[in-house]
């Protein structure tokens, strides 16, 4: 059994909100040419996508040809509009839910879905999420490593954490809007540097605002194998021991101790990382992810892990078990 925690998907066709709502930088489709569409964003091209990124069928013949039983099915992050108004916020975050549960009613056995939700509004997001848990029966919901610049440290999401801790709803932490992002764009820093460091402020954030201290239930997965933060652990322990005054505010407890309080994804690109959070976040803690359809992810989902020779139980952890333990299934 192989479950990918970490795919997008988006519609076939969306409405242009751009239109609709008159402002911002609402994405829809541009179908140009059969089997390829532009990503509008606004009124300016974003990326090319291939029918693998919103046709069904299409990823289960990719999924049978890569041994892939399950994928976890999320939006793509620059489809949260959580800059947008609240109201405008809710009705897109609504269509990309049904899309994905309507993937799901259509393939049950083979895609598990994961929601979107306005959280530039406490309130909506979480009626969202309860009729995502509820009525889509999604076992959790994507959510982007800072909200408008807000660290999900922030006390204003604590009602949400209240509330997906117990709706017993998963969630899955993805980088958006990386910090500096303008000062580098050349040569895809981004995607490169931005998207990892990106992931250990929204980590560092958690534990050091006190989220996983209070909300001790709470499931959280963290994409692109945590980003820098099992890298730089060391370091951030090691702030918190001799500048408590500026890092132990909120939180006594050492960051290292959180090691094995959440999940990641294992799309790290090379072995030696794999083998190090193995080591450092622990064995029980790491999903196979592939980051699908994209180029940066993993062509081949979980190659790395089944390249590594690990025994039996540990690669079937990595493969299934460790996702079926954060989403509670």
């Amino acid at each position: 059994m192989k479950i990918d925690i970490h795919t997008h998907i988006l519609p076939e066709n969306i409405p242009n909100y751009f239109q609709k709502f008159g402002y911002g930088e609402f994405i829809h489709l541009e179908h140009h040419c059969p089997g390829c569409a532009r990503m509008i964003k606004g009124d300016k091209v974003f990326r090319e996508i291939e029918p693998n990124c919103w046709d069904a069928p299409t990823r289960i013949l990719e999924m049978d040809a890569t041994d892939v039983n399950v994928q976890v099915l999320s939006t793509i992050p620059v489809l949260f509009n959580y800059w947008a108004k609240p109201q405008d916020g809710l009705e897109t975050a609504r269509f990309f839910n049904d899309h994905i549960a309507s993937c799901v009613t259509q393939f049950p056995k083979r895609f598990i879905g994961l929601g979107t939700v306005p959280l530039q509004d406490i309130d909506l997001a979480i009626r969202e999420m309860e009729r995502c848990v509820k009525e889509l029966t999604f076992p959790g919901l994507e959510i982007g490593s800072n909200i408008n610049g807000a660290n999900l440290s922030d006390p204003k999401f604590d009602p949400f954490w209240q509330a997906a801790e117990e709706l017993g709803c998963a969630l899955f932490v993805h980088p958006w809007e990386m910090m500096g992002e303008d000062q580098m764009m050349k040569y895809w820093l981004p995607w490169l540097v931005g998207m990892p460091a990106e992931t250990a402020r929204a980590i560092a954030s958690m534990i050091f605002g006190g989220v996983f201290r209070k909300f001790p239930k709470l499931r959280v997965a963290f994409a692109h194998g945590g980003g820098s933060f099992p890298f730089t652990v060391g370091r951030i322990e090691h702030g918190f021991n001799v500048r408590p005054d500026l890092c132990a505010i909120d939180n006594p407890i050492n960051p290292r101790d959180y090691l094995g309080h959440f999940w990641i994804d294992a799309l790290l690109h090379d072995a030696d990382a794999l083998n190090y959070v193995l080591k450092t976040v622990g064995e029980d803690k790491i999903c196979c992810g592939s980051d699908y359809p994209f180029p940066l992810g993993e062509h081949h989902p979980g190659q790395l892990i089944e390249s590594m020779g690990y025994d039996k139980p540990l690669e079937e952890k990595l493969l299934s078990g460790n996702v079926l333990a954060w989403l509670n299934l």
